[in-house]
Parts: C-alpha cells; sequence; structure tokens
C-alpha cells in the first residue's frame, strides 16, 4: 500500500493533516533562511565598528553597517544616524529598532507552534471518529462480523494518528530549536545595544577626527584590544 492509498482511507483528516505539513514545511524552510542570514560574528563585528567610529567616520560606519545586514548591525546604523540628536534620541532609535527586528525574527514562529500542537491533536480526532465508525459497523451487522474486518477498521482509524504525530514531533522540535536561536539574537542584540552606546557616550566626550588627542587615541587601542581579546 503506497501513501496515497493511506490518505484516501484515512479520509478528510488526513488531508488537514497534509495540509499542516506543508505549512510546517513552509515556515521551518523561511525561518532557517532567515536566521542564518542574521547570524553574525559579534566581536569581530564590533571591533571593526569601534576602529572607524574612532576615527570620527559616521559615514564609513554607515557604509559598513549596510554591507552586514544583520539585525545587530540594521540597529547599529539606525543609532548613528541619530548620533547628532543627543543620546537619549540614539537610545530611543535603537529601541525602536530592536522591536522591529525582533519582531522579524518572530515572525510566524507561532504559526509554527500551532502547527506542532494542531496535527498531533487532527490525528487523534480522526483515531476516534475511525473508531466510532468502526464499532457503528459492529452494531449495525449485529455483532457477526470477522476479527479481520474489526482489526481493518481499527488501522485505518488509527493512521491518521501517525501521520499527526509524524507531522507535529518535527514540528514542535523546529519550533524549539528556532526560539533557542532567537533568545541567542535578542541576547546579543541587547549586549551590543548596551556596548555601543556606552562607545558613543566615551567618543563625545572625547572628541573625533584628526584633532582629537593622544588620550583618546590610546582609549582606542585599549578598547580593540578589549574586543580581540572578548571576540
Amino acid at each position: 500500500m503506497n501513501l496515497l492509498d493511506m490518505m484516501f482511507r484515512g479520509g478528510v483528516i488526513m488531508w488537514l493533516i497534509l495540509g499542516c505539513s506543508f505549512v510546517g514545511a513552509y515556515v521551518i524552510i523561511e525561518r532557517y533562511l532567515v536566521l542564518r542570514k542574521a547570524a553574525l560574528d559579534v566581536g569581530e563585528f564590533m571591533r571593526k565598528l569601534r576602529s572607524i567610529f574612532h576615527r570620527g567616520e559616521y559615514a564609513a560606519v554607515l557604509t559598513f553597517c549596510e554591507e552586514k545586514r544583520a539585525p545587530i548591525a540594521v540597529i547599529i546604523r539606525r543609532g548613528v544616524l541619530k548620533h547628532s540628536a543627543g543620546h537619549e534620541k540614539v537610545r530611543e532609535a535603537i529601541e525602536n529598532a530592536g522591536r522591529e527586528e525582533i519582531y522579524q525574527l518572530e515572525k510566524r514562529l507561532p504559526l509554527l507552534a500551532t502547527v506542532s500542537g494542531v496535527a498531533p491533536m487532527l490525528g487523534f480526532l480522526g483515531t476516534v471518529t475511525g473508531m466510532i465508525a468502526a464499532f457503528h459497523s459492529v452494531e449495525m451487522h449485529s455483532g457477526v462480523v470477522s476479527p479481520g474486518d474489526l482489526a481493518g477498521g481499527v488501522w485505518q482509524a488509527l493512521l491518521t494518528t501517525a501521520f499527526g504525530l509524524i507531522v507535529g514531533i518535527p514540528a514542535l522540535a523546529f519550533y524549539n530549536y528556532f526560539v533557542t536561536r532567537v533568545q541567542k539574537f535578542v541576547h546579543e542584540m541587547e549586549v551590543t545595544s548596551t556596548e555601543f552606546i556606552d562607545m558613543l557616550e566615551g567618543v563625545s566626550g572625547q572628541g573625533t577626527g584628526p584633532e582629537k588627542p593622544a588620550a583618546a587615541r590610546g582609549t582606542a587601542v585599549d578598547d580593540d584590544e578589549y574586543f580581540r581579546r572578548k571576540g
């Protein structure tokens, strides 16, 4: 018996489970690509960013962030665009950008969680309705049925449970995996944003550009060394 025969024997519920499998597969592939694109070597990124920033080359900072296209780079870029408006505006811009990026990272994950819960429940529903139909058939025949006829009705009813679990278990596993990845990205964004604000306040207090005093340049070297060890 092939898969198509099983689908027909399982009834309408089987096709609903099949639909859940398509939705789950789409979300898994789409989220995997999005989170893969969002990955970034934070230590290396901050090391290069600090080196550019301490030279006062804001245009170069913006270009560097645009090249990365990762959530952390987008957040830093939004902050740099507001650097002339004061630290409070920078902080506000970073927080707003962070909320937007977190939303994009979590997008469609609730749908995957729904698939992981609905598919097994549909399977159980199909089994229950199948068992009801099987025992109703026994009643209609006044209990005169062969064990083979009864077993056939039971295994057909159990098909939906099996397929529901086959769809639901991987969906749940990938959902938990993606949630863990998103939490890691959120933590990195929070830490990086705090470091960037501290860096911005330090640079603002020391001056930027070629006229920057030697003490400030020494601080930049020390900070680069700190991030090199941290990365």
